[in-house]
């Protein structure tokens, strides 16, 4: 979908323009999204592997939900409605805990030129994988890994098959999830 995004500046601040998501990927304008990390009591992530057909890293394991922030949308309120869409789960406002604000630079061809802040949530996955329902055109799979599993992955640089994220981005996920088991 094609929707209307914020413009920001290199700082995430603001512009007071907005442009659609195509144009400020084909321009590399730097624009807002959502990023929801689900975690369970029992120390395991959900990734959502990346449908076959998207634009940008199809098939490759990635965080629980992701989702442009349409303009003027309210953060909290976007990543409600991307777990929604993405997953089917509906969360309330005060299940999700911020945890941060990233910038993201990925090149991925002469055409898209993907320059995002994300915010950045985590919040505890309260309901058996079998519930969630994934919304066919954005996620081919939802698994559950062990955490630990992972953030050995991220400290031996062994992220083939994931998203290509910072590392700085991956361990602080994993410090904030951690905190909270």
């Amino acid at each position: 979908m094609d929707e209307l995004v914020d413009i920001l500046d290199e700082n995430g601040n603001l512009t007071g323009q907005t442009c659609l998501k195509s144009e400020a990927h084909l321009k590399g304008y730097f624009h807002p999204t959502v990023h929801v990390w689900f975690y369970t009591v029992d120390g395991k992530v959900l990734f959502q592997k990346r449908a076959a057909n998207k634009d940008t890293f199809p098939g490759l394991w990635d965080v629980s939900v992701a989702g442009h922030i349409e303009a003027g949308e309210d953060v909290i309120e976007a990543a409600v409605r991307e777990v929604e869409e993405e997953i089917g789960l509906m969360v309330k406002v005060g299940d999700l805990e911020k945890i941060g604000y990233f910038l993201s630079i990925h090149q991925h061809s002469k055409t898209l030129l993907d320059k995002e802040f994300h915010h950045t949530f985590i919040c505890e996955l309260e309901v058996p994988l079998p519930q969630l329902v994934k919304q066919e055109s954005e996620v081919d799979a939802l698994d559950l890994i062990n955490i630990e599993k992972f953030k050995s992955k991220v400290v031996s640089n062994q992220l083939d098959g994931f998203v290509p994220n910072d590392s700085n981005y991956y361990a602080k996920v994993i410090e904030e999830i951690s905190q909270r088991l």
